[in-house]
């Protein structure tokens, strides 16, 4: 089996090595983002798929935008399937077509819960206990193709982003091994997804990173976790965002506007919110490091019944399709 993978994210990795090794597989190449600037320097950085198709001598292929070329080298190159994870592009329909037994994704959610660009952000957002990731065939309609199997992953109370993009990465692999030989074969029947079940995720921004005390605790909390990669959640003070790295939801309820300083002391820094008092127990000021809120405090004044301002924070999940934007 000949298969080509479309990536770019490093949460496509295991499954990028498990393909590596796989018997019957051949690898005949990786579809990535170009090189961007990043960094001070603004240097052109690979990323973490390209990276380790440079580092194992897959071919690589880095379209701008990936059309009737790349439709065209596959053919020439007889892939016969294609696999597609994390790879930040809506592919055209001519693309899509252009391998015998279709292209595949492999999308860290537990479809149709949580289509489109944040599904691992959003599961945690939402409060919901278990994710996965599901193998589905790619239609022109995002991420609304049939789907072959799933593989379920437990959502902790502790997990961050990082930690739930971790597992959910590892997640792919015993989801290729019982279905990758079947794939494009009568051996493999897929199953239409219940459209009027779905959700939809958007791409995150820098501005998903303000806070909003006038929301429940218990839903800033899940932002922090779900956010602390990129863009993190800040809250401004003195002119400057004040980055929150951790933060517990207090089990006691307070009448002081959303926002209000409770208390300031070693154990953490004590909010009013909509619902409920939010703990912030690790904290950081631009340019420095994060700090437990009592070290932090020492060298940075914010007393009790001081008012945090709140920002509107923009819904991560909704029942229709976001607009695209660019």
């Amino acid at each position: 089996m000949r298969l080509v993978f479309f990536g770019s994210d490093a949460i496509a990795l295991p499954a990028l090595e498990y393909l590596l090794w796989a018997e019957g597989v051949e690898l005949a190449g990786v579809v990535s983002q170009p090189d961007r600037p990043a960094g001070r320097g603004r240097h052109l950085h690979k990323n973490a798929v390209s990276a380790w198709a440079v580092a194992k001598g897959v071919p690589l292929l880095q379209p701008e935008k990936p059309g009737s070329e790349e439709a065209e080298w596959l053919r020439y190159q007889r892939v016969d399937l294609a696999l597609v994870m994390a790879y930040g592009h809506i592919l055209r329909q001519s693309l899509l077509e252009s391998v015998p037994h279709w292209m595949w994704n492999l999308h860290a959610s537990l479809l149709p819960a949580f289509r489109g660009a944040s599904p691992v952000e959003s599961a945690i957002v939402s409060g919901a206990k278990e994710t996965g990731v599901s193998l589905m065939r790619m239609v022109k309609k995002m991420d609304a193709g049939p789907v072959v199997g799933v593989e379920k992953v437990a959502i902790l109370g502790s997990d961050t982003g990082p930690t739930l993009r971790a597992r959910l990465a590892h997640a792919c692999v015993p989801l290729l091994q019982r279905h990758l030989a079947g794939l494009g074969t009568a051996a493999v029947r897929p199953v239409e997804q219940n459209g009027a079940l779905a959700t939809y995720t958007r791409k995150l921004t820098k501005q998903d990173g303000q806070v909003d005390f006038t929301a429940p605790a218990a839903e800033v909390e899940r932002r922090v976790r779900a956010l602390a990669a990129w863009p993190g959640v800040a809250f401004e003070h003195g002119g400057q965002a004040i980055k929150i790295g951790a933060a517990a939801v207090v089990a006691e309820a307070d009448s002081a506007a959303a926002g209000t300083v409770l208390r300031a002391g070693t154990t953490g820094l004590d909010v009013a919110t909509g619902a409920g008092v939010l703990r912030l127990l690790t904290l950081q000021r631009p340019g420095g490091r994060m700090m437990e809120v009592g070290e932090f405090l020492r060298g940075y004044p914010l007393a009790a019944g001081e008012i945090l301002p709140s920002r509107p924070m923009a819904p991560l999940i909704s029942p229709q399709p976001f607009p695209r934007v660019g």
